[in-house]
């Protein structure tokens, strides 16, 4: 497949921005990055240079608008839609370029959770098989990942020229997933967050928010808090994608999907997160210049200095992850017997369980669901978390002792843990010691 030209519609966002850096880059492809408005279109470029670290691409950026949607999309190898997570708004920009394309263009959707197959019917029978999802993750730089799902109606030789592509040119790791809601990096990552803010809810009187983020530490395997992450992402993305999920779905998890009220406060009140100053976490400038960041208190309704918390098992793991002794960490979250190391091993579990249920339903094989939060959240993949409790064996030994027999059954984990290998991931580096 050669793609020489593309043609990025929502170049202004910070998913489109960036992923016309890549293009550009790793592609050496001719970008035309089109905006409502040509300034806004300049400084989409400007920043998507500075995404991908590497100013000489610059050349390969045009900034576009709308109205030049004709000459752009008449001479593209590739569309990029990265408009707003709004099925009409994508379905207006699909009226507008339909008439332009060529047979041999590929339509491509960086829609993080609406159905590939409901946006493939805003077309014309005869451009359906050209048209995908390609979804990214944020910042493409550095998250790898490439979810590539593909509707009924998708050539299969087509999605394989692209899969190629994508991983040979643009050197995304892409792992083919079916059209289910969310795909399948944010099913099982928004999962665990919302669950994780859930529980911030349940032990609000204990802390709330960044007492369960320090449970769900760097030393867990992750490289950032769940709550920290949803406060990165935006509690207006967080709550569009659980409620596609809760919505869509109805699996084992369903009811994990659903927002705590706190969540819902902030939300009414425009209190997003990072993105507006402040949401879960805000961060106060002093009058020194130093920063203390405040947490929402969910018990009080008040913003307060975030915590340091002593958990026991939390500064014993860390001990032993900073000389590498890897095995005795997860035995002194095991062996821990405080209500925090608890809480932690109940997490880890259910996202492994989670995890593998997800691969093998939606999923091109057993490791798809590895690769996904590897490569797209940068946690310790599910089938790698089995390696760090030593097994299979010894996994199912603790899950049958920390999880609840009606949960346990009702996922049917006999069956779930049946023929699983070990990962392609070391799971060392992704256990932090801090």
């Amino acid at each position: 497949m050669n793609i020489k030209t593309v043609t990025v519609i929502g170049a202004n966002g910070t998913m489109g921005c960036n992923v016309a850096g890549i293009f550009a880059s790793f592609g050496d492809a001719k970008v035309y990055m089109i905006c409502r408005e040509l300034e806004a279109a300049k400084n989409a470029k400007m920043k998507a240079a500075l995404s991908v670290k590497a100013d000489a691409i610059a050349k390969n950026l045009i900034p576009k608008t709308y109205e030049d949607l004709e000459d752009c999309i008449s001479s593209s190898d590739l569309i990029f839609e990265s408009v707003s997570e709004d099925i009409l708004v994508k379905r207006d920009v699909y009226s507008r370029i339909e008439k332009y394309l060529q047979p041999h263009t590929v339509i491509g959707s960086g829609t993080s959770g609406i159905s590939i197959n409901q946006l493939g019917k805003c077309f014309d029978d005869k451009i359906r098989h050209n048209f995908m999802g390609i979804h990214l993750y944020n910042p493409p730089y550095n998250m790898t990942l490439c979810e590539v799902i593909p509707s009924k109606e998708t050539s299969k030789d087509l999605l394989e020229e692209v899969k190629k592509y994508l991983q040979n040119i643009l050197h995304r790791s892409v792992v083919e997933v079916k059209d289910e809601p969310a795909f399948m990096g944010n099913r099982i990552g928004f999962q665990f967050i919302n669950e994780a803010m859930q529980y911030a809810e349940r032990y609000k009187d204990s802390g709330g928010i960044d007492y369960i983020d320090s449970i769900l530490g760097q030393f867990t395997g992750r490289s950032m808090p769940p709550l920290t992450t949803s406060d990165f992402v935006g509690l207006d993305i967080h709550k569009a994608i659980v409620d596609n999920i809760y919505k869509n779905t109805k699996d084992y998890a369903h009811e994990t999907f659903l927002m705590p009220e706190f969540a819902l406060i902030l939300l009414s009140e425009n209190k997003l997160g990072r993105k507006s100053g402040g949401g879960l976490y805000k961060a106060i400038v002093n009058s020194d210049g130093t920063k203390t960041i405040n947490v929402f208190d969910i018990a009080s309704g008040t913003y307060r200095p975030k915590l340091k918390y002593n958990f026991s098992f939390a500064k014993n793991m860390i001990k032993e992850l900073k000389i590498g002794n890897y095995k005795e960490a997860i035995e002194c979250l095991i062996n821990d017997t405080s209500i925090e190391a608890d809480i932690c091993l109940h997490f880890l579990l259910r996202y492994v369980i989670y995890g593998i249920v997800t691969t093998k339903s939606i999923g091109e094989n057993i490791y798809s669901a590895d690769t996904v939060m590897a490569m797209g959240f940068n946690w310790v993949p599910p089938l790698a978390v089995i390696d760090a409790f030593n097994g299979v064996d010894t996994f199912k030994h603790i899950a049958f002792e920390k999880l609840s027999k009606d949960f346990l059954d009702k996922v049917k984990i006999n069956a779930v843990l049946e023929n699983i290998p070990n990962s392609k991931y070391d799971f060392r580096p992704f256990f932090k010691a801090k």
